[in-house]
């Protein structure tokens, strides 16, 4: 049995598709049903419904074969991505450009940013994502004191708690309506495809075989999608 592991929401929309180029699709709708383990048209493949920020666990230690996560969420889990391997030792075989957004810095509408860094000034930074946003102020050299937060980061600015959040953006809508304002992008994001090393050595055949069929179902997607 090889068992894939996805997260409700645009990751499991976006993958769906390119699931089916591959020749997988998923027999039940998880919106409808009350199951955590969906069958697929394949016998030997299912799809367990984890939390999105589970997925590089559930693949690390093996309750799942293969997974889709975001880079943020890799990045969190692991400490760092390299060479298509992340720092716990899941192999990342495949950015399957879906879920595209990007991390950015915020701040409220106002607020002097640049001035603020250029002066060497101490920020109080709100996030979720600390790993992430603990490198990147660190590469420029700024100090800033993060406070974990788990939701409605855009908040944080607006009631004095931090002077900045460090978020996922789309279309940046949300922080408009909040009166907020991107100052800094951090690095793009979209949803890669992982593997448990273990079960690659011992299921290589079959999870080779799905992870080629992504592979060549990726251009089809890709244009389809734009």
């Amino acid at each position: 049995m090889i068992t894939l592991a996805l997260s409700k929401g645009r990751i499991f929309d976006e993958t769906m598709p390119l699931l089916k180029a591959a020749g997988i699709e998923v027999l039940e709708d998880p919106e409808k049903s009350r199951k955590l383990i969906l069958p697929t048209n394949h016998a030997n493949v299912r799809v367990v419904l984890v939390r999105a920020s589970d997925v590089p666990t559930y693949v690390q230690y093996g309750g799942a074969d293969l997974g889709v996560t975001g880079l943020d969420t890799l990045i969190e889990h692991g400490g760092g991505v390299a060479a298509g391997v992340a720092a716990t030792g899941l192999y990342q075989p495949l950015d399957l450009q879906i879920a595209k957004c990007r991390m950015s810095v915020a701040v409220r509408s106002g607020f002097d940013y640049e001035t603020k860094v250029k002066q060497g000034a101490r920020l109080k930074v709100a996030t979720k994502y600390t790993t992430i946003a603990r490198d990147f102020f660190a590469t420029k050299g700024v100090h800033v004191d993060l406070v974990k937060l788990y939701g409605s980061m855009e908040l944080a600015p607006l009631t004095g708690l931090a002077d900045a959040i460090v978020d996922l953006v789309s279309t940046g809508n949300t922080l408009k309506a909040n009166h907020l304002v991107e100052v800094e992008r951090i690095m793009d994001i979209s949803s890669r495809l992982v593997v448990n090393q273990a079960a690659l050595k011992m299921k290589q055949a079959d999870i080779r075989r799905i992870i080629d069929a992504f592979s060549a179902a990726l251009p089809a997607y890709s244009s389809a999608s734009k």
